[in-house]
């Protein structure tokens, strides 16, 4: 389905959703997208802001940054569990994949060509983790036709938060009639809006009541977010049919508090007693080679995504359950024990201390005959590496060593893993033009090895 007249507010759209240029209207499969004047009408800065715009897209989000995705219902690999299967949509930054484990890569939004949102099994073209769709996000490229930049600034406020707001900006730099340079900047400040308010807590141990107060981490608005980033991109035209296209990207994200709210303290309000935040940023380079080899199109695309993220979560409400449940044993201290080295009940509130690192390395290799052709033919080779090492700490203070997992004083449960995906495909597609507007997809597979 194409989006209504391409887009409002752009009079045609190219796509590459088939890995060769083409109007968005003539496209032949399922397919939405957002052009550059629909995401600046629509002040679209993140994941969150674009996939409300397309139809078949849902998403799961706990804060920002950490979202899972959703097309047309399918939830396969959907629960973000770091051992489950891998996601289910395929993500792309311009021709590389950045699809990671256990959240969304929420890139920045901001001199972005279009967002490309391919719906249903993609797995010809687009192989691994896109079952249920691919979605891309095709970024501007250097050009060498002419000196170009823009900054966009913007101060805002959220109901019932603080004041936010973000300051972008993009150069395109001409180096010479072969060579261009784009360097795109960001900073954005999203204002809190969920307020830690004062309270206390009861536990029943054997040995007589004990009880918490969060003085020390009460706060208003204090779920603010701080990104900052940017991309840099070199375009080199060897000659008339070759084309380099190396690119940088970085960014740096800081989320702090929690994005949930409890009822029964108050609107937008909850009680915590421990340090949250999350600190999530990743760093990417990659190489596009685009030419000819006779009248036949050739691209090589590779990359190299490094992603690391460390995060703080109070888990005393998980403490306070089970408490009550085993009231009638004492609580968690009487019931399992929750004692010091010396013995002495303490308090059984835990705190959750996760960081994870992610490498993704992806290499792409296809031809494609001539697109003007009434009979066109893509294949090509891929193959992806994808490597994560988890770390979730469940502590508690001051718990005995004998209570606690090896070697780690105070940890309650620890999750260590380190997972591996690979992957190894040969892929292609050919269509024939019986008539002008009817066309014949006579072979489209994907072979994984």
């Amino acid at each position: 389905m194409a989006q209504d007249a391409a887009d409002a507010f752009d009079d045609e759209i190219v796509v590459t959703a088939q890995k060769r240029e083409e109007n968005l209207q003539d496209v032949p499969i399922s397919i939405q997208a957002l052009g550059t004047k629909k995401l600046d009408q629509l002040n679209v800065t993140n994941f969150n802001d674009f996939s409300k715009m397309l139809p078949s897209v849902s998403f799961q989000t706990t804060q920002p940054g950490s979202t899972t995705v959703y097309m047309r219902g399918v939830a396969s690999g959907g629960d973000g569990n770091h051992s489950g299967s891998l996601p289910s949509v395929g993500v792309y930054l311009d021709e590389q994949p950045v699809t990671t484990i256990g959240g969304n890569l929420d890139v920045h939004v901001y001199d972005i060509a279009r967002i490309e949102s391919l719906a249903g099994p993609q797995g010809t073209l687009y192989g691994a983790s896109s079952e249920a769709g691919t979605i891309r996000i095709i970024t501007n490229k250097p050009s060498t036709s002419g000196f170009e930049g823009r900054v966009d600034g913007e101060i805002n406020t959220v109901a019932k938060g603080g004041i936010g707001g973000r300051l972008e900006g993009m150069i395109n730099a001409p180096l010479n009639e072969s060579a261009a340079i784009r360097l795109v900047g960001w900073y954005q400040h999203d204002a809190g809006y969920i307020d830690n308010v004062a309270g206390t807590r009861s536990f029943l141990p054997t040995a007589g009541g004990i009880s918490v107060n969060n003085a020390a981490f009460v706060k208003k608005d204090y779920n603010d977010v701080d990104i900052f980033g940017g991309r840099a991109a070199l375009k080199i035209d060897l000659d008339d049919d070759w084309t380099v296209t190396p690119t940088l990207l970085y960014q740096d994200q800081r989320n702090h508090g929690s994005f949930g709210m409890d009822p029964r303290v108050g609107d937008l309000q909850l009680q915590h007693f421990a340090p949250e935040f999350r600190h999530d940023k990743f760093g990417q380079a990659a190489l596009t080679i685009e030419g000819k080899v006779g009248n036949w199109d050739l691209t090589y695309a590779g990359a190299y995504l490094d992603r690391k993220t460390n995060s703080s979560n109070d888990y005393i409400d998980y403490a306070e359950a089970y408490d009550a449940l085993y009231a009638s044993y004492g609580g968690l201290a009487g019931y399992f024990y929750y004692q010091n080295a010396a013995g002495a009940t303490i308090n059984p509130q835990q705190i959750v201390l996760g960081t994870d690192h992610f490498k993704k390395m992806s290499h792409e290799l296809r031809v494609a005959s001539p697109q003007d052709s009434s009979f066109r033919v893509t294949a090509g080779m891929f193959m992806q590496r994808q490597s994560n090492l988890i770390h979730q700490d469940y502590r508690v203070a001051n718990l005995a060593p004998a209570l606690s997992v090896n070697g780690l004083p105070g940890t309650l449960w620890l999750t260590q893993q380190k997972r591996v995906d690979k992957d190894y495909a040969m892929f292609g597609e050919a269509a024939f033009d019986i008539t002008p507007n009817v066309t014949l997809n006579s072979w489209r597979s994907r072979l994984y090895l």
